[in-house]
């Protein structure tokens, strides 16, 4: 019925699969759970993992090499038995007791793809988290109507229910550097192919957040790839915000001042970013100015 697929990378996965575990043997359903460790670094997660074979029906196999996001998702699909999958990213869990049970409940005759959300803690978290901890619960953690009014790019691949068959379709696009936004693309291929995405309310909380300075850095080179998926013809100009904002004003002289911004204040961004309050606007801005920057170089 449903196989539970978690790509692991250095991250302590057997607290999310005892969870998940108990809700399927309640909810008493053929299932399996299938955690494949993207060759990790650090051998003590591999042996804090290992206890996952030792579940009934559950597997944690560690690669013999790194494949990236995008190829072990694949790769996990490829494997699963059952014709739905649940993706689960290794650093979340669910918010309640009924989080198998509701995603089984809301399969249709017509189901294809089922997001279910994510949500960050309410807890002030570490000052050294803040601005992930602030940019997730203001554009991340959005309720199912929310994020209906957007439904492709609204779509986070971290909390998703698949049918097999979608994926003969539409696959992780493999061929892609490992900069970040696949799931973007996956949701634009999604779109193309007219392939539906239902939002429902099952959350699951987002735990591991990067520090401040790691996730500044990844938003770079989020920028970084979201231009050259446009560049290669993989995703149009318009589809997400950034782009659409930059192809707007790529010819005119506001790109040029943009990139002047950068050049000239990118440090008082990072120190605002990296601080106690970061400001999303200027969160937005340092990255528009970025793909400006980048751009005036080609």
């Amino acid at each position: 019925m449903i196989s539970v697929l978690i790509p692991v990378y250095n991250y302590n996965v057997s607290e999310l699969v005892s969870v998940v575990h108990k809700q399927l043997i309640i909810s008493d359903v053929p299932f399996e759970i299938l955690c494949y460790d993207d060759c990790s670094n650090d051998i003590k997660f591999q042996k804090d993992n290992n206890i996952i074979n030792t579940f009934s029906h559950s597997e944690y196999h560690i690669l013999q090499k790194n494949i990236g996001r995008s190829a072990i998702r694949n790769k996990l699909a490829k494997d699963a038995k059952y014709d739905w999958c649940l993706f689960l990213d290794a650093d979340v869990m669910p918010k309640n007791d009924h989080f198998i049970a509701f995603y089984l409940q809301s399969i249709t005759a017509h189901s294809q793809i089922i997001y279910g959300g994510i949500l960050y803690q309410d807890q002030t978290v570490s000052p050294s988290q803040t601005l992930r901890w602030t940019y997730g619960r203001e554009r991340e953690a959005l309720s199912a109507e929310v994020r209906y009014s957007n439904t492709y790019l609204s779509f986070l691949t971290l909390n998703f229910l698949i049918h097999k068959d979608v994926f003969n379709i539409v696959r992780f696009n493999e061929s892609i550097p490992n900069l970040r936004h696949e799931d973007t693309l996956f949701s634009y291929d999604l779109k193309t192919f007219n392939i539906k995405i239902e939002h429902i309310d099952n959350t699951v909380y987002h735990l591991g957040l990067e520090d401040s300075k790691t996730f500044l850095k990844k938003s770079l080179e989020a920028v970084e790839a979201i231009d050259l998926f446009v560049k290669q013809g993989l995703l149009p100009a318009h589809y997400t915000r950034i782009t659409k904002l930059y192809s707007q004003i790529e010819n005119s002289p506001i790109s040029k001042l943009l990139s002047f911004i950068y050049r000239k204040y990118n440090r008082i961004f990072k120190r605002n970013l990296l601080g106690k309050n970061p400001s999303l606007l200027i969160f937005d801005l340092y990255r528009l100015s970025y793909y400006c920057t980048i751009n005036s170089k080609q």
